[in-house]
């Protein structure tokens, strides 16, 4: 009795251990645990403004929630998860980043509100000014900079104005200043709870046309729209991966609006192409600068140009679209209620640039687009109040060799033919990484190595749509094996309760009914992701149905012509 009395406590020790490493593994639960320094319990600052209510966390003056007052209830910003995210290093609506450098130091320093939090100082309010503060307490004190933040409304919007003035005895090279937009895309709760209470949200890296469109998930109004007050370019748009707020399949992270991102490209960004022509600013001892946002409310999404035509804000469209293949003659339609005094391809001569003259419209400038060389480039759109508008592009192939190599790289490079595969998905088009230049036959998300889903299936539907465009007899002779062995009898059930049901995935994770070393040891498949074998065989999945409707449909249309 008391043999079975030890096993019985050691297996609930067992068992309590195992529970509480699971909890320590909770990334929310550890969130929890770091200390809140928002002083959360105090008095909030509620402000309001003719579209908005505003609610200040008092030690901090960042948003707490910022409602429409249009939705009662409805918060853009995760108001419901402040109290989690209320310790140092938490970005908030209402912060600023920065890298700077002094005198002939080559290093550049970083500076965020968000590191270290302490109470701001509050500054008077009157006129247009809702709140302001002095940021300086929640800065360390060897930063060169004096930094106030303003709430405020121009015009009846609300607006985030930034004052940064160099106290300094030597001039201060500012390197980056961002401006973290955190609006409630963190999802969570049942599908209608998300379309009920969070956000996507979009940018547009234009300089100073630029603007970040946040969009209820209902996609109903009112649509969100962040623009740049004062001279504010948005020519970078930075991920804020030190925020340790837990990323996952329903939250992306947040991101940052940069008006100068010049310390990033010599850092972090050197290896890759920038958006935009990274700038940095020189402020002298005693010089200042202002940066500012405003926020604006529009319809539904489909009303976004309206309101920015309205708001007196550039507006670009491009038909049809900002990838140029160059045997298409695209057009461009500037809109804006000042002259346009030169546009400039970046690099020279990558497009083509012929203005037409439009007798239908007064409002709308038409321009004639071809691209020339082949890669990455923009536009460089002059107004003449000095605003400048960048526009980016993809200049490829012609259509025709485009379509010719997708084809052929589908069925050569991600030509799948292996006899012996276990999940039967040979002969196929499988999954293909083009940084390892490899094709993808285990993964921990078993539907991308899997055939089916929407990444397991978009090679090889990609394969035959193609050849409803410009077949291929070779192609089909392939596609032929595929929909005949691999597609009908696994992909798709041929007998059975579930005959013409379409599986989720033929890969999948079961150690146990497999023979040893049937699956990678170097891929972690502890996750929710590595779907066991009931799971990947559901047939319940309903838009991986039509990925099987089409090749069918495809496949006897060449049969039949």
């Amino acid at each position: 009795m008391k043999k079975n009395n030890f096993y019985k406590t050691l297996f609930l020790l067992f068992l309590l251990a195992f529970q509480l490493d699971v909890f320590s593994q909770d990334p929310w639960q550890r969130l929890r645990n770091k200390p809140s320094v928002l002083a959360l319990g105090g008095q909030n600052i509620k402000l309001e403004t003719p579209d908005f209510l505003l609610n200040l966390v008092a030690s901090s003056q960042t948003v707490a929630s910022l409602q429409p007052k249009s939705i009662p209830g409805f918060d853009y910003t995760p108001g419901d998860s402040l109290e989690v995210r209320s310790g140092n290093g938490l970005y908030h609506l209402g912060d600023i980043n920065l890298r700077v450098r002094t005198g002939v130091s080559q290093e550049w320093k970083s500076f965020s509100s968000a590191k270290e939090r302490h109470p701001v100082e509050s500054l008077p309010a009157s006129g247009n000014v809702l709140a302001g503060a002095n940021l300086a307490p929640t800065f360390p004190k060897d930063i060169p900079l004096t930094i106030r933040r303003f709430w405020e409304t121009h015009d009846g919007q609300l607006v985030l104005k930034f004052e940064l003035k160099n106290t300094s005895s030597d001039p201060v090279e500012i390197g980056s200043v961002g401006f973290p937009l955190i609006f409630n895309n963190i999802l969570g709760g049942t599908l209608d709870e998300a379309h009920a209470k969070n956000v996507f949200y979009d940018p547009y890296i234009g300089m100073d046309a630029g603007y970040l469109q946040v969009t209820r998930l209902t996609g109903r109004s009112p649509t969100l729209l962040v623009l740049p007050y004062g001279n504010t370019p948005f020519e970078a748009y930075n991920p804020l991966l030190d925020d340790p707020t837990p990323r996952s399949i329903t939250f992306e992270g947040f991101y940052e609006w940069m008006a100068c991102s010049k310390a990033y490209v010599e850092k972090e960004w050197k290896d890759a192409q920038p958006w935009n022509q990274p700038s940095s600013i020189i402020l002298l001892p005693g010089e200042e600068k202002i940066y500012g946002l405003q926020f604006v409310l529009s319809g539904e999404p489909a009303d976004i140009e309206k309101t920015l035509i309205t708001h007196k804000r550039p507006v670009a469209t491009g038909v049809p679209g900002y990838v140029l293949p160059k045997d298409v003659k695209a057009k461009l339609f500037l809109n804006y209620n000042k002259q346009v005094t030169s546009i400039t391809s970046l690099p020279a001569g990558a497009i083509s640039i012929k203005k037409v003259n439009n007798k239908s419209s007064k409002s709308w400038k038409d321009y004639q687009l071809q691209g020339m060389v082949n890669g990455q480039s923009a536009l460089l759109i002059k107004y003449s109040d000095g605003l400048q508008q960048t526009i980016q592009y993809k200049v490829i192939k012609p259509e025709h060799e485009v379509v010719n190599d997708y084809g052929n790289f589908l069925t050569t490079k991600q030509w799948f033919e292996e006899k012996s595969d276990t999940f039967h998905r040979s002969p196929s088009v499988i999954s293909y990484d083009n940084i390892l230049k490899k094709q993808v036959v285990q993964e921990t998300r078993a539907w991308i190595a899997g055939l089916s889903d929407e990444a397991g299936a978009g090679s090889w539907l990609g394969a035959i749509m193609k050849q409803s465009i410009v077949p291929d007899k070779t192609q089909v002779a392939k596609l032929e094996r595929f929909v005949d062995k691999t597609l009908w009898g696994h992909i798709q059930y041929s007998e059975g309760a579930n005959k013409y049901g379409v599986r989720k995935s033929l890969f999948y994770y079961e150690p146990a009914l497999m023979p040893e070393g049937t699956y990678h040891k170097d891929i972690n498949f502890k996750t929710w992701s590595a779907w066991p074998l009931n799971e990947a065989s559901s047939a319940g999945r309903s838009y991986n149905y039509p990925h099987v409707t089409a090749a069918w449909w495809v496949m006897y249309c060449n049969a039949r012509n």
